[in-house]
């Protein structure tokens, strides 16, 4: 194997390749990058049996061949190369790396028994690539951390007609958001639960590209799913289980609510919230023309803010953790907010706020991305 490629080219084809690599591979072999040269094509990849990425990109192959170095050590050395041409070669046991005044020797790894990389030829549909990305981006950071339930770790897609719908949840709150989706297959009604880690590197890999092409696979022996843009491929097992029905949370309709600023409101929770022991609630004043926002600290600490905003209907109260708000007013991706307040049996506890997105202070809200709120359980 010996071929000849563009640096910047080879930097950006490699960091994406080694981008899901695991933390801890089960195996040393599955910490490797594959590189495959042939045909005027370098191709390269990388699979641990649950997530694979691949990418082609042009080079001048002066010999064809194969083989396996580390992933990560190799993704160090693409991003620091001089600005020259990178030559490639495998000599014995030893990949050759040289770029300009540099030279690498790298250990190669039996590339024989390197597991085959998935390769999916159906198309399911198709989104496009800024809206996929925007939608990954106000969901995913609802997701679980907690691997205790791995079900809620995921973004769960919906797929019916002709839309997408990406729903997240960590049991304190819920987000989702609805965006277009072009079938192309056969089976117009789709569902499949995502890792967030994979989704999320999808989202940020694939904004530039134009348009995603999304495969879902489920045949009884593997249930996967796959995400094409250009020469870049990535592929995931789909996380088993059955995913809570949170959409039964969201109210059917809203009628007391506040519109508020999102920026003034960010920056107002960052302030007031310094004074915050963790985990501690803000409470939140919402009368006409105005909400106050209030915290008490430690060491008798306290802070006080008063913003604009505008009610419709009844003046409420309610304390919502700063973070979790934060994330819900930045997901907006507007320069309004609309809080909506729903209600409990008891008339004294109000209910989860919604927080939707508002182009301005009088325009009725959007309701393509939602974000449901409370600081107790929503799920049990």
């Amino acid at each position: 194997m010996r071929f000849i490629v563009n640096r910047d080219i080879f930097s950006e084809a490699v960091s994406f390749a080694a981008k899901l690599l695991p933390q801890r591979p089960t195996q040393p072999l599955l910490s490797g990058v594959l590189i495959e040269a042939a045909d005027g094509e370098l191709t390269l990849s990388s699979f641990d049996y649950e997530t694979s990425a691949r990418t082609s990109v042009a080079a001048e192959v002066l010999e064809g061949g194969r083989s396996l170095v580390s992933g990560r050590l190799l993704g160090e050395i693409a991003q620091r190369l001089p600005h020259s041409d990178v030559e490639v070669s495998l000599d014995d046991a030893r990949v050759q790396l040289r770029c300009g005044s540099a030279s690498f020797g790298l250990p190669a790894m039996p590339v024989e028994e390197y597991p085959q990389v998935p390769r999916i030829d159906t198309v399911s549909g198709a989104v496009p690539a800024e809206l996929f990305a925007d939608a990954v981006a106000q969901v995913s950071l609802a997701a679980s951390k907690d691997d205790v339930t791995p079900v809620i770790t995921g973004v769960q897609l919906e797929i019916s007609e002709n839309s997408l719908t990406l729903t997240a949840t960590d049991r304190y709150r819920v987000a989702t958001r609805r965006i277009d989706w072009e079938q192309q297959g056969a089976d117009a009604h789709l569902s499949a639960l995502v890792p967030s880690k994979v989704i999320v590197e999808v989202g940020k890999s694939f904004s530039g590209s134009g348009t995603v092409s999304v495969s879902i696979v489920k045949d009884g022996e593997r249930e996967l799913i796959a995400f094409s843009a250009g020469n870049k491929t990535v592929t995931s097992l789909l996380i088993k289980g059955n995913y809570p029905p949170v959409g039964r949370l969201f109210p059917e309709g809203i009628e007391n609510y506040a519109v508020v600023s999102t920026a003034d409101l960010v920056e107002a929770v960052g302030r007031v919230g310094l004074v915050l022991e963790r985990e501690a609630a803000l409470r939140f004043s919402f009368v006409e023309g105005r909400v106050t926002l209030e915290a008490a600290g430690t060491e008798a600490a306290q802070a006080v803010e008063t913003l604009d905003a505008h009610l419709v209907g009844d003046e409420m109260v309610v304390s919502l953790k700063p973070q979790f708000l934060l994330d819900g007013l930045r997901s907006t991706h507007a320069e309004f907010a609309r809080i909506g307040f729903t209600r409990t049996e008891n008339a004294s506890k109000p209910g989860p706020v919604l927080i939707t997105s508002q182009r301005s202070k009088d325009d009725a809200g959007e309701e393509s991305f939602r974000y449901l709120l409370q600081p107790n359980l929503l799920l049990r």
